[in-house]
């Protein structure tokens, strides 16, 4: 805790001074955030260095198993979280974030890890349905290859649950919202995204387009206007 304490007292002796301007910029000016990171509370995964984000840049939410539970109506961290970045904040980005050799994902594979946990075995329900995608689709897993899958599967799972939630419908059918599902490898430092139109994860690369789990575009209400034809 001493050296944690350091690099706090090293942040105000020598990192806000240097940074001074931009953060008067932040606290005048109020956040404008580039985009809405669920990421997993594993301390090995930093949204904001992963990204190389400035202050300002992200809206973080982080949680074990970046876990994004179907809308309720009862009030939860991580909703409130998203309803206040679509509604208030604005963002047009939002990115559920998945990682390698995550101890939550080991845990949905394995349910007694959490058995002592109570409310982790709960939370974790909220993965129930990439752990059963994978145990039916791919049953020769096992191991890391298991919870590798369950991880890459859990992000597919936690975007499905993100479109339940009404500000979040509601902006993707504006056409003012992408989703993005994205899986860090720790062993490789490599970055794979979902590309929604494969169904694949594939690497992030500078030369190749950004793979998009679900593009901003705007619905057509084809079905509304046939029926307007039809009672005219």
């Amino acid at each position: 805790m001493n050296e944690l304490i350091g690099r706090v007292l090293r942040f105000e002796k020598d990192v806000y001074p240097i940074r001074s301007e931009l953060y008067g910029k932040l606290a005048s000016r109020g956040q404008a955030p580039k985009a809405l990171m669920i990421s997993c509370a594993d301390s090995r995964i930093v949204p904001e260095h992963v990204m190389q984000a400035e202050p300002g840049d992200l809206f973080v939410c982080r949680n074990a198993g970046n876990i994004v539970p179907p809308y309720a109506t009862m009030n939860g961290g991580v909703s409130s979280t998203v309803e206040y970045a679509v509604h208030a904040l604005g963002v047009r980005d939002i990115i559920v974030c998945g990682h390698s050799d995550c101890g939550a994902m080991k845990a949905v594979a394995e349910p007694h890890l959490a058995k002592d946990m109570p409310n982790v075995a709960a939370w974790l329900r909220h993965s129930g349905a990439a752990n059963q995608v994978v145990r039916d689709a791919y049953p020769e897993l096992s191991n890391g290859d298991l919870v590798r899958a369950i991880s890459l599967e859990n992000v597919v799972a936690q975007l499905a649950h993100l479109r339940t939630h009404p500000s979040v419908a509601a902006g993707i059918a504006r056409g003012e919202i992408s989703l993005h599902g994205w899986f860090v490898d720790i062993h490789a430092g490599q970055i794979s995204g979902l590309d929604g139109d494969t169904g694949q994860f594939v690497p992030l690369r500078e030369e190749d387009p950004l793979p998009v789990a679900l593009r901003a575009e705007r619905r057509t209400a084809i079905a509304y206007d046939s029926y307007a034809v039809a009672a005219e």
